[in-house]
């Protein structure tokens, strides 16, 4: 079973109250443990009732005294003590649908897992969620957790999720933001489907029901989308007034509430010909990790870094590799850089996304292929600085599943991969 303990840490306070691998959890406190969050919320406090199975059968009742907010430290078969819950939508815009065939299997599986919001930063669509976990929620106060809305047309909803009962995740938003659950969320803007006055009306509702906060990203297409809802991408047009319905309901809500709740992704900005918005507009970058905020943050952290730095020695020639989107945007970053410092040679590379075709434009989705084929005509390169995003979490490998080391080989250049920030940036361009 899922509860059944695998492993325990050394010296851990399970460890030190006797607990053995092939027991099974049963409760913490009186209350039953399933899954993940059950053994983390109720195993928070400072002294823990245990009640465990043991491989006889027979049942054991035990007390751990442990500091506040430390771990138990016991092992489980999985991570969420339970399987990984796969979504049962049909979105109209769902990028996994849109991948093309024999690359490696865990692309095409699509999570709708409220755990995993919590825990990893997951956007969820609720659907998927029982009322033992909805209440489990409200009951625990657990946030933040990442939530797709799209919009609050309920037959729209309904439509676009591909799921004719995904009314009742409209239901839980609404639960949720009467029990001041903090709600980090998204809407995938499709041209012709949920912007205009659906969009209007979508954030009139989320404001109404003061949700936390809500980025606004433009739909991703790719060359594969065969037998699948018709969409157009964002383009110019549709960019500048989905920022302007935006700047509308956000300037709304710093009059009556303090917080702009709308936030719009650097490609709607750099689609529509905009200049990005002050750092004052992120209201600390709440939804860096949805794009909002990526570029105006890496611009200010170099701006930090190089006001940090006496006079470096020449740094190597390098080239920057980045999608089309940021090309003119890091090409900026650069010339910062070389105004300040004239000895650095540097140059960057806007990548056509060939794999996924042209309509991609961001860094994150470029392939080990496209730069390996597109940088070779830019010869000579130095060394290449690529960003972190382009790969898989904690790995070097590419979506196709290039790695770096092949990347430099086939390039018969150093390939650096650059963290997240300015600070990472400066250090890459300086070779520090």
């Amino acid at each position: 079973m899922s509860t059944i303990i695998t492993s325990i840490d050394p010296g851990s306070p399970a460890m030190r109250a006797g607990l053995q691998p092939g027991q099974q959890l049963l409760s913490i406190n009186g209350h039953t443990v399933v899954d993940v969050l059950d053994y983390r919320f109720y195993g928070y406090d400072p002294v823990s009732h245990l009640s465990l199975k043991n491989k006889d059968g027979s049942t054991q009742k035990l007390t751990i005294h442990k500091a506040e907010g430390e771990d138990l430290g016991l092992n489980f078969d999985s991570y969420l003590m339970d399987e990984m819950r796969s979504c049962a939508n049909h979105c109209i815009f769902c990028f996994v649908d849109q991948m093309p065939p024999g690359m490696r299997q865990t692309l095409y599986f699509k999570d709708d897992d409220a755990r995993l919001s919590f825990l990893q930063g997951n956007y969820i669509t609720l659907t998927n969620l029982t009322e033992r976990e909805a209440q489990r929620i409200i009951d625990l106060r657990i946030s933040p957790i990442n939530v797709s809305v799209h919009t609050t047309d309920p037959q729209l909803h309904c439509t676009m999720l591909g799921n004719k009962n995904a009314v009742r995740s409209l239901d839980y938003i609404r639960a949720f933001c009467k029990a001041g659950i903090v709600m980090n969320g998204q809407i995938v803007v499709c041209p012709g489907w949920n912007d205009g006055d659906q969009l209007r009306r979508t954030l009139r509702d989320l404001t109404e029901m003061e949700f936390s906060s809500c980025s606004l990203v433009p739909v991703g297409i790719t060359k594969y989308r065969k037998g699948l809802a018709k969409l157009k991408p964002v383009d110019a047009r549709c960019a500048g007034e989905i920022l302007d319905i935006a700047d509308q309901f956000g300037q709304e809500n710093l009059r009556r509430f303090g917080t702009r709740r709308f936030f719009c992704a650097d490609e709607l900005f750099l689609r529509a010909g905009r200049e990005l918005p002050g750092e004052d507009y992120y209201e600390g970058y709440r939804q860096l990790e949805n794009g909002v905020g990526m570029l105006r943050s890496l611009e200010g952290d170099l701006l930090r870094a190089l006001d940090l730095m006496d006079q470096p020695p020449a740094p190597s020639p390098f080239t920057i590799a980045t999608g089309r989107a940021a090309e003119g945007f890091m090409g900026h970053l650069l010339t910062l850089v070389q105004q300040r410092f004239p000895q650095v040679q540097g140059k960057v590379v806007g990548i056509d996304n060939d794999f996924f075709g042209h309509t991609i434009d961001v860094a994150g989705l470029l392939t080990g292929q496209d730069l390996a084929a597109q940088l070779q005509a830019c010869k000579p390169l130095g060394r290449v600085l690529i960003p972190l995003h382009m790969l898989r979490h904690q790995e070097d490998v590419f979506l196709d599943d290039w790695t770096v080391p092949q990347l430099s080989q086939a390039l018969n250049a150093p390939v650096q991969v650059v963290g997240i920030d300015g600070f990472d940036l400066c250090d890459a361009i300086f070779g520090l």
